[in-house]
């Protein structure tokens, strides 16, 4: 082997090799900082694009889950406010009931027609106001519940709304009806017997689509979860592989120091040779 101050082949080898553990440490020491195997296209062109991908699918299903639960605050608001005519509805019953009686006083008649009047006019009023980020499923706009199912907004669920207004088919009590008389209160009950059983079948119809939207909304959740996970498959670091790659990679550093100076070292015996 040729001796020369000039090149220092050995020197040359132990700073490649210093080089390239020192690069393979900043490596391990960049994903243990960050937790991640694939931070970047520089990492893994393809994985990162596979994970890229991955994680537009759950902004979409983000913006699917907001959606959801938009519509399903809509259906509570106008189930809640279909239980809540139902029930002025038996009220109403009672009262009617009460002033086909033949028999009772004018004065009484009266008192129970006011009542009547009250309870009648709270139908309206809870309608009116059964209302949802602008949106009412009852009060006979015809505003169906829409909601999206897919991270791209092409699919969705659509609940039919309900018209509970007075006289609006579905409560067939009209706005004016009273029972100042016992004929009149004849027809109210016949009308409210039937109205009940209207408002009925729509609660059951929003229940049906609040039940769907609820299913449909654990399902995405779940989806989501299951593409979180699989994103951290593909990029998330092994920390326990990375913590023991930095231990050797920290002692290869220091015997590559070590090597680099010896390699340094060797034209100094060159000297030996002019002694």
């Amino acid at each position: 082997m040729a001796f020369s101050v000039n090149t220092n082949a050995g020197a040359f080898l132990a700073l490649q090799s210093l080089n390239q553990t020192n690069s393979q440490l900043e490596t391990t020491q960049r994903r243990i900082n960050t937790g991640l195997k694939v931070e970047s296209a520089k990492d893994d062109a393809a994985t990162y694009a596979i994970a890229q991908n991955l994680r537009s699918d759950i902004a979409g299903l983000n913006a699917v889950k907001s959606s959801l639960d938009r519509a399903i605050s809509t259906l509570d608001v106008a189930v809640a406010a279909g239980e809540a005519v139902s029930d002025l509805l038996t009220e109403l019953k009672e009262k009617a009931v009460s002033a086909k009686d033949t028999g009772i006083d004018s004065a009484s008649r009266d008192a129970l027609n006011d009542e009547f009047v009250e309870l009648r006019d709270q139908i309206t009023s809870i309608v009116e106001n059964a209302e949802f980020n602008g949106a009412n499923a009852v009060d006979g706009s015809g505003t169906d519940i829409v909601a999206i199912t897919d991270d791209s907004g092409s699919n969705t669920i659509t609940i039919a709304s309900q018209d509970l207004t007075l006289g609006g088919g579905t409560v067939t009590l009209s706005a004016t009806q009273e029972i100042s008389s016992a004929a009149l209160a004849s027809t109210a009950v016949a009308t409210i017997s039937a109205s009940a059983a209207n408002v009925t079948s729509a609660l059951s119809a929003l229940g049906a689509g609040s039940t769907r939207l609820e299913i449909q909304r654990e399902f995405v959740g779940k989806l989501s979860d299951t593409i979180e996970v699989g994103i951290g498959n593909l990029v998330d670091a092994d920390l326990a592989k990375e913590s023991a790659n930095l231990q050797a990679l920290q002692v290869k550093q220091q015997l590559g120091l070590q090597a680099l100076s010896i390699a340094n070292n060797s034209p100094s015996a060159v000297l030996t040779l002019f002694q």
